[in-house]
């Protein structure tokens, strides 16, 4: 190996990386390497063990660990002379990402990031952890130690290394009975504090939107129950931004209290499309002015350029939350004494609620107060705030323009809806597209080349869909569309999550939380596709609940149990039930559950 190649690999290389989150780690003194086939086959040649460290830019544990262990001058040189260290962005490599985290779930039976993994040169798993101090304690290995033991035993025992593939299961889940699905909700709902389970408390929207369109066919009194005391929480407690609107990424205890303070995109587009949807079946005003602070949150916040960025990060100057607690003394500084007590009627500001001894906002009432909250958000601006992560992702943006398709077509005054969702959609044709190849993310105006994703063209397919039933127009991109995805990720019986030259290829994944898989959004899409264009689809059955519920909103479409509404002129949608779908026709009729009328 010449002295010029030495060069190339013995420093860091993070500075020209398109990912945020890598970009976080250039000044780390470990020689960390982007993943590519030239990386890989460095490693074969000089025959290291590969650390490949996942994570992304708004991750409060992955800064921790680039802080307490990646800057350690220890580690940098054990790594440096011992490893190949590969950084990666999982919002930029999800295949790589499922790949190694199915492992660490397989060895531990849990996962996280930063996702550690050591890899053979020919990519073998050997072992993986998550955080992880630099020195070993009493209670716990540090990554020191780990270090040696993974060269000792890659040196000792490399034989004993095997191979580690994701098992097609995913794909092949068994079908469960339509009769059986409420029970499994009211088994798994907190019926004491709202949500499912009863540990950390994730907001479920692929779940309530499940529950809002099986209500609209059943009416069942349990479904609204759960569905509403869950919108209602979420909407109350600590998940919500009370001040700028949007939703942090997932609660740390089942009472909704405290929030882990990322906001994601997709987590934001998702909660629209719920809570517009919950607007037009239960008629809640309250559900109306979430969605519509949602869109405030959107447009301020995360929109660039008429597409969205990716997220916000959970920390402020390397403390979470720190942009969104408050001193209890500050409201009554910022504060009218009349504008105080109304606020601490609507707010429970009486004690902190914090370890620090802050108070993070919780309200008592659905009672909104625009002109006192946006007075504090104003205050609450004055201070540092968090960092963004500025990629566009391909997928997330579909499921922002899909959102906006949801406000527009059930809250008030939001006409604007229908064009903000058409303006990604041709921004994405017009600049993530090329060569027939849909680019997943981009950022600082370079787009990523290295994979194409399962999620992007279903996503992509989807948002034409349902841009389609508003215009009549783009048959001729859902059809071209169609034939790629077929083309690209259909292997025999199985879809794959990607296609790369750098990397294997993993069956897609169809686990439908916190987002909907690639494979759930290629379902809906393919569903949508066929009744609007032909009136009809093929059938299929329901898969388990909480893990599938997008999954089985296709089934609810492709069973019959929406509305397909044939019309001459479009209907209001104000008008009709949320389960219902609209396609031009001579003759007005509606086709429900198998049976068609003139209407």
């Amino acid at each position: 190996m010449t002295q010029e190649t030495n060069q190339k690999w013995h420093k860091n290389n993070l500075k020209e990386a398109t990912s945020p989150y890598l970009n976080q780690h250039q000044d780390n003194p470990i020689w960390w390497q982007e993943w590519s086939k030239g990386t890989i086959q460095y490693a074969k040649e000089t025959d290291k063990v590969i650390l490949a460290s996942v994570g992304y830019a708004t991750c409060h544990w992955c800064h921790v660990m680039a802080k307490e262990v990646f800057s350690d001058p220890e580690v940098a040189e054990k790594l440096n002379e011992h490893f190949v260290c590969i950084k990666v962005d999982r919002e930029q490599r999800p295949d790589i990402d499922a790949y190694l985290m199915s492992y660490i779930t397989a060895l531990t039976g849990q996962g996280g990031w930063p996702l550690n993994v050591f890899l053979t040169p020919d990519l073998r798993p050997i072992y993986a952890v998550t955080y992880v101090p630099a020195r070993s304690t009493l209670e716990k290995t540090g990554f020191l130690d780990i270090l040696d033991k993974i060269v000792t035993y890659y040196r000792e025992h490399p034989e004993r290394i095997e191979s580690f593939e994701i098992s097609n299961t995913g794909q092949e889940q068994p079908q469960t009975r339509q009769d059986l699905l409420i029970k499994a909700y009211t088994q798994a709902y907190d019926a004491k504090h709202g949500g499912f389970g009863t540990q950390s408390k994730f907001p479920s929207f692929c779940s309530l939107l499940f529950l809002l369109y099986y209500y609209e066919v059943t009416r069942h009194a349990s479904l609204k129950h759960m569905a509403e005391t869950t919108l209602d929480t979420m909407m109350l407690k600590g998940l919500h931004d009370h001040l700028q609107g949007g939703f942090f990424r997932y609660c740390v205890d089942r009472e909704w209290t405290m929030p882990h303070f990322e906001k994601m995109l997709y987590d934001q587009a998702l909660a629209l499309w719920t809570y517009s949807l919950a607007f037009h079946v239960f008629k809640k005003d309250a559900y109306q002015t979430v969605a519509q602070k949602i869109i405030r949150c959107l447009d301020e916040t995360f929109q660039v350029n008429g597409l969205y960025q990716s997220a916000h990060d959970a920390d402020t100057d390397h403390r979470e939350g720190a942009t969104y607690l408050w001193e209890p003394s500050e409201y009554e500084s910022v504060l009218t004494a009349g504008e105080y007590r109304q606020f601490a009627e609507t707010y429970q500001i009486e004690s902190p609620n914090t370890p620090e001894g802050k108070i993070h906002l919780i309200k008592r009432t659905d009672t909104f107060l625009p002109a006192i909250e946006y007075k504090l958000l104003k205050y609450r601006k004055l201070r540092p705030q968090p960092s963004q992560d500025q990629k566009i992702i391909t997928s997330w943006n579909c499921l922002t323009g899909i959102a906006f398709i949801q406000a527009y077509r059930y809250l008030p005054n939001q006409e604007d809806g229908l064009k903000k969702a058409e303006g990604i959609l041709t921004s994405l044709l017009t600049s993530y597209r090329s060569a027939g190849k849909i680019f997943h993310s981009s950022c600082k105006e370079l787009a990523q080349r290295d994979a194409v994703f399962l999620e992007d063209y279903a996503g992509l397919l989807l948002l034409l869909t349902f841009l389609n039933e508003e215009t009549g127009r783009y048959v001729p991109e859902m059809d071209e569309l169609e034939i790629q995805i077929n083309t690209l990720f259909r292997k025999e019986n199985t879809w794959i999550e990607s296609v790369s030259d750098d990397f294997m290829e993993i069956p897609a994944s169809q686990y439908d939380q916190p987002a909907p898989s690639a494979v759930s959004l290629l379902e809906y899409a393919l569903t949508r596709k066929d009744l609007l264009c032909k009136g009809r689809t093929s059938n299929s059955g329901f898969k388990t609940p909480l893990a599938h519920d997008f999954h089985n909103i296709s089934v609810l479409l492709a069973k019959g149990s929406f509305h397909l509404r044939e019309t001459p002129h479009k209907l209001p949608w104000k008008d009709l039930t949320a389960n219902t779908l609209q396609r031009v026709g001579k003759d007005a009729r509606d086709c429900y559950q198998g049976v068609c009328r003139l209407v």
